[in-house]
């Protein structure tokens, strides 16, 4: 990976979805203003744009080009922070802090924030669906969307994150805890590599060699998460440390232990890249990122 420059990578990739994003959401003064505003406080708010940055990714393996897929990267970028906004209310997480600043119902109020999340959540499918003339074949899009549905609601990152709510303050199997991390986090950043792909009109052995990595990069990512939760800090993670163990919430270092979660967070990285050596040199910013995602700070 050496020859492979990811952060000129990545830093490409960001302005573009930035510059879409910014195009794609409804303006601050568009009636009603104030539901507008809160949409786009937490969405340009920064971020690492990891799901976004995945999707054109997954396009590009298969011989696609970025700007054919970026009305979906956003979407999946909208969902993400749809559901940031949710779980830091206080009836979820009751978090004071997101991305380094105040979060969304601290700002808005509750209500506003509830809502600012549904529309959030509303106007990503209404992007997948205009993404039809990127996708290589128009029906494509109604599997793109049944795919990010999938991902986003009760089979995946709703699902994941009910049950990890009713575990808290329990001791919960190994396979409960992988059930809502594979859920709630895994799921969603699988479907972003698969769905570029999709879009892209990739082959079944280039879509399979794609889910595979998908599914140990998100459950590795969220083992980091959890590490980076017993360690890291306000400053590094733009948002308040330390309350998973406050929450009693079920989380890999708490199960396993933290070299035991290192371990394992380390050898689905490497699955990863075994997954994506059919695709050649076409994969390497996935593989890049897959090492990102291990040795990230926040």
């Amino acid at each position: 990976m050496s020859d492979f420059d990811l952060k000129t990578y990545v830093n490409d990739r960001r302005r573009l979805v930035d510059e879409t994003l910014d195009r794609v959401l409804p303006p601050e003064d568009a009636p009603p203003p104030t539901v507008h505003r809160a949409m786009r406080y937490s969405v340009m708010a920064g971020g690492k744009r990891l799901r976004p940055i995945l999707v054109i990714a997954g396009c590009e393996a298969v011989g696609g080009m970025a700007e054919r897929v970026l009305p979906t990267a956003c979407a999946l970028e909208l969902i993400h922070t749809y559901s940031l906004i949710h779980d830091d209310l206080p009836a979820m997480d009751d978090d004071d802090y997101r991305r380094g600043r105040l979060t969304n119902h601290k700002v808005f109020g509750e209500a506003v924030a509830i809502l600012a999340g549904d529309a959030l959540l509303t106007h990503a499918f209404r992007l997948v669906a205009g993404n039809v003339d990127g996708a290589s074949d128009a029906r494509v899009i109604a599997d793109v969307v049944a795919e990010i549905a999938e991902a986003a609601g009760t089979d995946g990152m709703v699902g994941g994150q009910v049950v990890d709510i009713e575990s808290e303050g329990k001791t919960v199997s190994a396979e409960t805890l992988d059930y809502i991390h594979t859920r709630k986090t895994a799921a969603l950043i699988r479907a972003s590599l698969r769905v570029g792909a999709m879009l892209a009109g990739a082959k079944p052995d280039a879509l399979k060699a794609i889910t595979r990595a998908g599914e140990a990069l998100g459950l590795a990512f969220q083992i980091v998460d959890d590490i980076l939760d017993v360690e890291g800090s306000l400053e590094e993670l733009g948002k308040t440390a330390g309350s998973d163990q406050r929450k009693q919430k079920a989380t890999y270092p708490a199960l396993h232990g933290l070299e035991a979660s290192r371990r394992r967070a380390r050898q689905l990285i490497e699955d990863a890249k075994v997954a994506l050596v059919p695709l050649g040199p076409a994969a390497r910013p996935i593989a890049a990122l897959a090492d990102f995602i291990y040795e990230r700070r926040s």
